[in-house]
């Protein structure tokens, strides 16, 4: 298979997300015609390890779980940008349906860094709110179960939910 040419683009419709937990594994697509430059982030941290060994720190039942918190806290400070760089809102008409994947950010639109979340169940108020890049293509199962984690103070999982590793790879 031909390498591509240094400084080519990349055809991210092209690329998935492994995202393997301690609870399983999931696969992901992306959406680079509706948010190319979150998409294009997303991919870079997984491709620099960024992500691995990182915790879904976040999980409401029948709403999201969310991770990409290096601190694995996801509260407030540097832990809320993560890679210390931000990505402008793309939002987008994609819905925020079962398995769409969208990144956080603070109530600045343009705040988003590494922390995205995974719906869970359709989340209409999200719409056009928050910038959806891709959508959980299989494993959503894995996702389910993370949602149905037992958790305490803000929304944290009792025990840690780890993605042990986010790998890009050819679809």
């Amino acid at each position: 298979m031909a390498q591509p040419q240094a400084g080519a683009p990349v055809d991210y419709s092209k690329k998935r997300a492994v995202v393997t937990t301690n609870m399983g594994a999931f696969r992901v697509k992306f959406f680079p015609a509706k948010a190319p430059l979150h998409v294009e982030n997303f991919v870079k941290l997984a491709e620099s390890g960024y992500y691995d060994k990182t915790t879904f720190h976040r999980v409401i039942a029948g709403f999201m779980v969310q991770g990409g918190d290096p601190k694995g806290t996801g509260m407030g400070g540097h832990s809320w940008r993560g890679p210390g760089t931000t990505v402008p809102a793309e939002f987008n008409d994609t819905p925020h349906d079962k398995g769409t994947l969208s990144m956080a950010r603070t109530n600045d639109p343009n705040s988003a860094g590494s922390q995205f979340f995974i719906c869970v169940g359709r989340q209409a108020f999200l719409d056009r709110q928050y910038s959806a890049f891709g959508q959980v293509e299989s494993g959503y199962e894995v996702v389910e179960a993370i949602s149905k984690t037992r958790t305490g103070a803000n929304d944290r999982p009792v025990a840690p939910v780890v993605m042990t590793s986010v790998k890009i790879v050819d679809a």
